[in-house]
């Protein structure tokens, strides 16, 4: 069954401070859905929700429900959910292992079997476009790859054990033109096999990108819909504001 994933009443807040407020909105399967807006509205809490990864720093307390297949992830290990649903974050996170250790360490920590490593550690990184790049050199530490290398490494590395949704954190904020095109292009051929969420700053690559866009401000959804309509014909002028840059 193709992953649906749907938030109800999604809200989070730190030390009574709210940061999302009671965000309801459903993610299509496989197609890339953007998340835009200016920069502390919520995007990258609203992101973390979505594989329990905001637990994990202190004083956060979710509310609501983060639906994948019917399923309240919240009631479930985190194990498990951020098995199915993969996270690459905006500065590339290699460990400061070899480029072979780095890709085997979520297959080892899942128990997978020691013969089918290698074979899915090479068609991850073909995906990645990057295995012609470092075929020879995969004991080499990942951390002397270049920045672009590093985050297609993250995001094949985030491949390794079949997650059903990817999420992506600005992943090409640091990143030159060349880069930047070389993971657009992977993102668009992945959605094929994987839902994908990304948050972007970067208004023409949502454009370019996504299929459904969502636009967050002060913790909200404003508006949400097809790409094409969001930014030709905006129904909020918020909305309108925000993507001909008078504010963001």
């Amino acid at each position: 069954m193709d992953p649906m994933l749907e938030t109800r009443n999604l809200s989070v807040s730190f030390g009574g401070k709210v940061i999302l407020k009671g965000i309801n909105v459903s993610i299509p399967p496989h197609q890339i859905t953007a998340i835009i807006g200016p920069s502390g509205c919520g995007k990258s809490t609203f992101l973390k929700s979505l594989n329990r990864l905001i637990n994990e720093e202190e004083g956060a307390i979710t509310e609501g429900h983060v639906l994948l297949d019917g399923e309240n992830i919240l009631s479930l290990q985190p194990e498990k959910v951020r098995r199915r649903i993969g996270m690459v974050f905006q500065t590339p996170t290699p460990f400061p292992l070899s480029i072979f250790d780095n890709m085997a360490y979520p297959l080892r920590y899942y128990g997978y079997k020691k013969e089918n490593i290698h074979t899915i550690i090479i068609e991850k990184l073909k995906i990645a476009g990057l295995y012609e790049e470092v075929q020879n050199n995969l004991s080499m530490k990942a951390t002397l790859l270049s920045g672009g290398q590093q985050q297609r490494l993250c995001i094949a590395r985030a491949l390794t054990v079949e997650p059903e949704i990817l999420l992506l954190d600005e992943p090409c904020s640091a990143l030159d033109i060349k880069n930047t095109l070389n993971i657009e292009t992977m993102l668009a051929k992945l959605c094929e096999h994987y839902t994908i969420i990304i948050v972007t700053h970067n208004l023409f690559q949502a454009r370019r990108l996504a299929h459904k866009t969502l636009f967050m401000l002060d913790g909200e959804i404003v508006e949400e819909g097809c790409t094409s309509t969001i930014f030709s014909q905006p129904q909020d002028e918020r909305t309108a504001e925000y993507i001909s840059g008078i504010y963001g």
